[in-house]
């Protein structure tokens, strides 16, 4: 990697000039701007977004990344973030990733390049070495929803196996032996973790993973719907179904609505996530909360302490998930609503 010592070596010129030069500071006279840029296209030099920044100082942003503003999740997410924000006289800029590494990048360089001194980053596609990287370059930084190792501290994450080892066994204890999973299509480690916790309670209880009891499909309602398909269409003797989020939850009641089969009479449905839509649907669904509002309070107050002193936080912990118990189960050809 070329470095800004290198560049000024072969422009003729200081550290400084080259500094002055990339930040655009109206001190650097036109003869060395000349010579500095012609310098940089030769080497192919790439400036560092995060020493620009500290060269320039920080100010008072926290910059936050998320996947997609339009999910509830990160909604509340970010609602969470700016509360804490306006809380200690500080405003937010958001940078969206869409789950594609390059976007996450792009997202995260940009906020640097704002001089956000302090960022709370929700990344699922790029991979731990360079999530690693940006955190040993900016100490402000805290990952959410994910751990990285040698940076547990820096991480706030929830125990997604426990999650839906909690939801199988809510329908395992009320008498249900057949039961399907419905997971994302997106290969994250929260999809990894999810799908392990329902088959560890399979196991745990001794029960068998059934054939064609799994389906995947987009994290939303049409992706939902899909999988719900697919599973009437390979099973006659299913009675519950695990699904990866409320938006999928959500399609599967809708399938299940369509096909004649009452909820939860005829079969039970469990969500994750705890979204405000599960407390709408009919019937209201019980699913697993994930306390995001908590976690992003927590994150964006531990982001600040790195940087300010005078705030103090305890380090962090993994947030537990909880069942929430409303109308979407019963037992097996259960009449009443549980």
């Amino acid at each position: 990697m070329i470095t800004i010592k290198e560049v000024a070596k072969q422009a003729g010129v200081s550290v400084a000039t080259v500094s002055r030069v990339l930040n655009n500071h109206s001190s650097a006279s036109p003869r060395s701007r000349q010579a500095v840029l012609k310098a940089v296209q030769q080497l192919g030099y790439q400036p560092n977004a995060n020493a620009q920044a500290l060269a320039s100082q920080t100010n008072s942003t926290i910059g936050v990344v998320v996947t997609d503003v339009t999910d509830a999740f990160f909604a509340i997410l970010v609602k969470a973030v700016d509360q804490v924000a306006e809380q200690y006289h500080k405003n937010i800029l958001i940078g969206i990733g869409y789950h594609n590494a390059e976007k996450e990048r792009e997202a995260i360089e940009t906020l640097i390049r704002k001089r956000c001194s302090c960022l709370v980053v929700h990344s699922k596609a790029l991979d731990d070495h360079t999530l690693a990287q940006y955190l040993q370059q900016i100490p402000g930084m805290v990952i959410i929803n994910r751990t990285i190792p040698h940076y547990e501290q820096r991480c706030v994450s929830l125990d997604n196996q426990k999650g839906t080892f909690l939801a199988t066994e809510s329908l395992i204890q009320l008498g249900h032996k057949h039961i399907a999973y419905i997971g994302s299509s997106h290969k994250i480690t929260d999809e990894k973790e999810r799908y392990r916790g329902y088959v560890n309670a399979l196991s745990h209880y001794h029960l068998p993973l059934i054939d064609y009891a799994v389906a995947q499909g987009s994290p939303d309602f049409e992706g939902g719907e899909q999988a719900m398909i697919h599973l009437l269409s390979y099973n006659k003797n299913l009675s519950a179904v695990v699904a990866y989020n409320d938006s999928m939850a959500a399609g599967a009641l809708s399938v299940l609505h369509e096909n004649n089969i009452k909820v939860p009479q005829q079969f039970s449905v469990v969500g994750f996530d705890d979204m405000p839509i599960a407390r709408y649907l009919i019937p209201k669904l019980t699913t697993i909360r994930y306390p995001i509002d908590l976690m992003a309070n927590y994150a964006a107050k531990l982001a600040l302490s790195l940087v300010y002193q005078e705030i103090k936080v305890n380090r962090p912990i993994q947030f537990n998930p909880t069942l929430v118990r409303r109308f979407s189960l019963a037992s097996p050809h259960s009449e009443t609503q549980t």
